[in-house]
Order: C-alpha cells, then sequence, then structure tokens
C-alpha cells in the first residue's frame, strides 16, 4: 500500500478543511478542494499517479497543514480528468472521513509526494468538525514536545 502527501493550501485548521470540503461547488476547479455530485471529496492534481494502483490498494491522501501533516483521508479513486483550459491532469476522489493523525512537521513543497505506508503518521482517532476537537495550535505543540 502507498500513500500521497499533498498541502492543503490556504486551510489553516481540520475544521477548516471540513468546511471547505462541503461547501465547495460540485464542479472540480483547478487547485481547489471540494464535494461531488455523490458527496464525495476530491481534488485535482496536475500530474497523474504513476504508481496510482498500489494508492488504490487502501492508501490514504496525508494533509500538510500550516507545515504539519495533520489528518488523512482515505483515497476511493484516481481518475484522468481534464482542466478547464483543456490541459489533462487527475481527478483523486476521497471518503468524507477525516482522520487526525500525530503531526508531523514537513516543509513546503509543490504538488504531492508519495509516503510508504511505514513512514505514515499514525492516527490519532476519528475528527467530528461539530464536536469538541483539540485544536490545531495545542496539537502541534503537543506533537513538538513529543506528547502525542
Amino acid at each position: 500500500m502507498l500513500h500521497m502527501v499533498k498541502l492543503a493550501v490556504g486551510v489553516n485548521s481540520l475544521p477548516e478543511l471540513a468546511l471547505r470540503q462541503q461547501v465547495e461547488p460540485p464542479v472540480p476547479r483547478d487547485g481547489l478542494d471540494g464535494t461531488t455530485p455523490a458527496g464525495q471529496p476530491w481534488l485535482r492534481t496536475r500530474m497523474f499517479p504513476r504508481r496510482a494502483a498500489e494508492i488504490l490498494e487502501g492508501g490514504s491522501l496525508y494533509r500538510v497543514i500550516a507545515g504539519m501533516i495533520m489528518c488523512r483521508q482515505r483515497i476511493t479513486g484516481i481518475r484522468p480528468d481534464t482542466r478547464d483550459d483543456g490541459v489533462a491532469c487527475a481527478l483523486i476522489t476521497l471518503d468524507p472521513l477525516i482522520v487526525p493523525v500525530v503531526p508531523r512537521s514537513m516543509r513546503p513543497f509543490q504538488g504531492w509526494r508519495y509516503l510508504r505506508a511505514a513512514d505514515a503518521p499514525a492516527d490519532l482517532g476519528h475528527f467530528d468538525p461539530n464536536g469538541d476537537t483539540l485544536p490545531d495550535d495545542m496539537r502541534r505543540e503537543l506533537a513538538a514536545l513529543c506528547l502525542i
């Protein structure tokens, strides 16, 4: 199994990511997250993963928020797509469940990166956007102190 890591550009917290995936229009737009008409979160990326078959064997998309890997969502599909300007891209659909992970610092990068299952951060449990959650800044501080 293989995972992907991608920056959540313009997102500052897990609740903000959850909200963005609920309110974005159903038509995929370049570089933005959203929700398909069937209610599945999605994103587009310029490069199609050459190792898509390995990712689709249970892989997840790990999201970097404010310089830290903070959560993951299981990847449910990867298919070729076309941007509004006619350029080929990949459309990645995700499971709606956002799973917080042990925060891990990650430097900015463009596009996405592969992440081996052995190198993936451990899950912290289920994220409930409407429930009591640990604030992201506190989660980062606890991770820096090696307390989570």
